[in-house]
């Protein structure tokens, strides 16, 4: 016979004079209310608020909860608001304790510490609701049995950036998950861990409300979810506070939502802060979480809300279903009637500023039901195929299904055995797509579509005359060797030049800065001569090296007696070398340009004011020594023809912002042009006019420095800019983007990183490198080496798995 409630309460008073501790008033409370709830005949349930109970105060409730089980109360719920630091191992133990009959957990998890949320996040809990209020997860990684949860609320969660592949494998019947202000962003890790949801029905990264209701204003600024398990109110989620802006002057009728979100983000002209970024902890092993995050600290959580969420936005969209067209999900006003209803959006996560947000969420989750709110009806679903085969491509070179890597070795076996079988005279049928380029990319999609997290790590690196161990270096800038896979040369701020194996981060030769002390910000290598390498300095200086001449036996430490020194260019920032190695440029802070002979060592002449601002970068064509290109702040990339006594330029070619930098495709066939804060657009090379505009999403900052270079030949472009943690990969053919690296969260300082420069790797599809630099001015610069086709569990296994990324304006 099940415990009744007298008795249960019997018990627990028993219980408090065994410990020597007063029976709680508020548990005594709980109890008194659910008897009067059964005599009611309404559902028996507990509601234990665990705000200001005492750690004495446990042993007995915890007593009391073993009981639980075999009693007549149906169902109970543990809640926490204050916060009251309270020993999270007793809470932990109540938790499992009530075992079956635990419904909802609501907690602020900052009350509890980094043992708990771990412990949890591990273990799992037995609860059909969990909400866990401005936890503190960097890394989502619950992998612990969830198996009856069908809500899980983590808004608020500031320091949230990503999730592990597998964070989501034990919630089968995960129905709703609200996301809203945190720091996600990237849309393809996000979509590849919410598919393990199969349940999954209602989506929130945001709150998208009728201002005309009472709305979230009406719920408590806590945040909290509606937790009544009735099946009609399962899906309700409730938010804060919101102080309504209306932004409908600003909005076009079709803008898409996250156009809106964006011009709202410009109108409050605000910008992340250092203090944003969480504090790592010294412990190694919580890498995943974040328990010092300064938000709260100073009182930074309420001016995050208004950063990402735009404080809350306010918009229109006219209801066309008289004429059968329905709005995607962009600014709206509903008409009901002659009444039209005005919708707000509140606390919005980073990840619903990127372009097509809604549309790829769609897409890809097409068992959703529910979006931000909004209702996913069967138009919206149409539009978000068509949105991203448009915009997304959802494997490299354009492979529209996922196969696995042993079909497709399978594959190219049989057609090698079948070709090998054809009798000589007779005609090979069907070769287009079953070429040996077509199996290698088919084996690259395979292996990109097992996994959205890539294998990031940063390139140590160590030599003998450092006894084999690894030493600290700043890189400013790097150069991957043209004919050896295996070797990349890199400058750093100190003025160092440092060839590398970068396969295995051993030192193949080192040169020390001499003199003053200076930044390396241009290095070229020589094609002909694949030993030497031109290196040019902020403070002028240009020599080129031989790095077999100046290594040293056994060391591989060389001094600069031999280097080749040519005459000075004042604030150098880009230097690069002729096709056929005769001649090189130089570029810097002026609006003139340095042509060098390199076998004489002199300057033949300087052409000047070829801009009307600085030139950052210069590029001589890969197969035409006289044509080169020049990129400038004064917003125009030109041409030139060394044959024509540059003069006036073959064609000059305009962004809207200062320009950045420019690079030819392998084939010279196109020109790749960098602008401010992500304008990159595909230039046709022989006549400078427009073959693509890659469309990628600004930011609003002057300061947001873009670079892009050619990936798998003239495949695909890698863009970064270095007021960003992410590197976009996108089609040079389509302009679709393909993949989203994002580098948050990682290196070993664990602090946020951004893009300073970039470059594919010439001899492995989809590999990189990526020179980032750490938020905080003491954390070093690094190059993180990136394998798109080797996921993150490679790295757990062979390495640290860390991540990482960069900043500023010079060179490329």
């Amino acid at each position: 016979m099940a415990i009744d409630i007298p008795t249960l309460e019997e018990r627990y008073i028993n219980s408090c004079r065994k410990h020597c501790v007063l029976p709680n008033a508020a548990i005594i409370s709980v109890l008194f209310k659910a008897e009067v709830k059964r005599s009611c005949n309404e559902l028996c349930s507990l509601e234990i608020s665990l705000d200001h109970l005492k750690d004495a105060e446990f042993p007995p409730l915890l007593d009391l909860c073993m009981e639980l089980d075999a009693s007549e109360v149906e169902a109970v719920d543990i809640r926490n608001e204050s916060l009251h630091v309270l020993n999270g191992k007793y809470a932990l133990s109540l938790m499992r304790a009530i075992n079956q009959k635990l419904r909802v957990v609501d907690l602020q998890d900052v009350s509890f510490g980094k043992d708990f949320l771990r412990d949890l996040a591990q273990r799992g809990l037995t609860c059909q609701v969990l909400t866990l209020r401005s936890s503190h997860f960097r890394k989502l990684n619950m992998m612990g049995e969830f198996m009856r949860i069908h809500t899980l609320n983590l808004d608020f969660s500031t320091s949230l950036t990503s999730f592990q592949e597998d964070c989501f494998t034990c919630m089968p019947n995960l129905m709703c998950l609200s996301l809203c202000e945190t720091r996600i962003l990237n849309l393809w890790t996000t979509i590849a861990a919410l598919s393990k949801l199969p349940s999954l029905i209602e989506l929130r990264f945001q709150h998208w409300s009728c201002c005309n209701d009472v709305g979230p204003s009406s719920a408590s600024s806590s945040g909290k979810l509606d937790h009544n398990t009735d099946s009609n109110r399962r899906n309700s989620f409730h938010h804060g506070r919101a102080s309504s802006v209306n932004i409908g002057e600003l909005t076009e009728q079709n803008s898409s939502t996250e156009e809106v979100l964006r011009n709202m983000f410009l109108l409050n002209n605000v910008v992340l802060n250092d203090d944003v970024q969480s504090r790592a902890e010294d412990s190694s092993d919580d890498s995943e979480l974040d328990f010092s995050s300064p938000l709260q600290e100073h009182g930074s959580v309420e001016r995050l809300s208004h950063i990402f969420s735009g404080g809350n936005r306010q918009i229109n969209q006219k209801n066309e279903d008289q004429n059968n067209v329905e709005p995607l999900a962009g600014p709206f006003t509903k008409y009901i009637g002659d009444n039209a209803l005005k919708y707000i959006s509140h606390h919005a996560s980073p990840i619903c500023f990127e372009k097509y947000y809604r549309e790829y969420m769609i897409a890809s989750l097409p068992h959703l039901r529910i979006l931000d709110n909004l209702p996913i009806r069967k138009i919206d679903q149409e539009r978000a195929r068509i949105t991203f085969s448009e915009y997304f491509e959802h494997l490299p070179y354009q492979r529209k299904h996922e196969e696995n890597v042993v079909t497709v070795l399978q594959k190219r076996e049989i057609r090698s055995s079948q070709n090998h079988m054809q009798s000589p005279g007779k005609k090979l049928s069907n070769l287009y797509g079953k070429s040996q380029c077509f199996y290698t990319r088919s084996l690259s999609a395979a292996k990109m579509g097992s996994s959205a997290w890539p294998f990031l790590r940063p390139l140590s690196v160590s030599g003998s005359d450092m006894g084999g161990e690894s030493r600290s270096f700043r890189p400013r800038q790097f150069e991957y060797h043209p004919s050896n896979s295996s070797l990349m040369v890199f400058g750093t701020l100190d003025g160092e030049i440092v060839a590398v194996n970068h396969e295995n981060g051993k030192i193949v030769s080192y040169i020390p800065s001499l003199g003053a002390m200076n930044s390396v910000l241009g290095l070229c290598w020589l094609k002909k001569y694949p030993s030497k390498l031109i290196a040019g300095s902020d403070n002028g200086s240009l020599k080129l090296y031989d790095i077999h001449h100046m290594r040293s036996m056994g060391t591989g430490i060389c001094s600069g007696a031999n280097s080749v020194s040519f005459d000075e260019f004042d604030q150098l920032t880009s230097v690069h070398v002729n096709s056929t190695d005769e001649l090189f440029l130089a570029s810097g802070y002026s609006r003139d340009v340095a042509l060098y002979d390199i076998s004489s060592g002199r300057r033949l002449q300087v052409f000047t004011d070829m801009h009307r601002e600085h030139i950052n970068v210069i590029k001589f064509a890969n197969h035409s020594p006289s044509i080169f290109a020049t990129s400038s702040f004064d917003q125009d990339v030109k041409m030139w023809d060394l044959r024509q006594k540059p003069i006036s330029p073959c064609y000059s070619s305009s962004s809207s912002r200062g320009n950045v930098m420019v690079c030819f495709s392998p084939d010279d066939h196109y020109l790749l042009v960098s602008a401010v804060d992500n304008e990159v657009r595909q230039l046709l090379a022989v006549d400078g006019r427009l073959h693509l505009n890659f469309e990628i999403a600004s930011t609003g900052s002057s300061q947001n420095y873009t670079r892009s270079y050619y990936m798998n030949g003239r495949d695909y472009i890698i863009s970064g800019s270095c007021d960003e943690h992410v590197v976009r990969i996108c089609c040079a053919q389509t302009g679709r983007r393909l993949r989203d690296i994002s580098l948050e969260g990682g290196g070993r300082s664990r602090s946020s990183m951004f893009v300073q420069s970039l470059r594919g790797d010439p001899f492995r599809e989809f590999n990189m490198s990526i020179l980032a630099a750490h938020m905080r001015p003491r954390s070093k610069s690094e190059i993180i080496k990136v394998n798109m086709l080797a996921s993150s569990d490679y790295a757990k296994v062979h390495f640290d798995g860390q991540q990482a990324c960069s900043t500023n304006s010079m060179g490329g």
